[in-house]
C-alpha cells in the first residue's frame, strides 16, 4: 500500500508539473507568433500609468 500512494503521488506530480510547465512554455510560443504588434500591450500601459511615481522598497543606492 505504501508504494502504490508513492506511485501516485509521483504520477500526480509529473502530470501537474508537465501540465503547468506546457502552459507557460506554449503562452510565450503563442504570444511570439501570434502576438503581432501589440505583444507588449499591457506592460507598456503599465509602465505608461507608472511615470512619475516614487520608488518604493527595495535598497537605496
Amino acid at each position: 500500500m505504501p508504494g502504490y500512494i508513492m506511485d501516485l503521488t509521483i504520477v500526480a506530480v509529473l502530470i501537474i508539473g508537465i501540465t503547468a510547465l506546457m502552459g507557460v512554455l506554449l503562452n510565450g510560443i503563442g504570444t511570439k507568433v501570434f502576438g503581432g504588434k501589440n505583444k507588449s500591450e499591457f506592460v507598456d500601459k503599465s509602465e505608461k500609468i507608472q511615470t512619475g511615481w516614487k520608488s518604493v522598497g527595495g535598497f537605496k543606492k
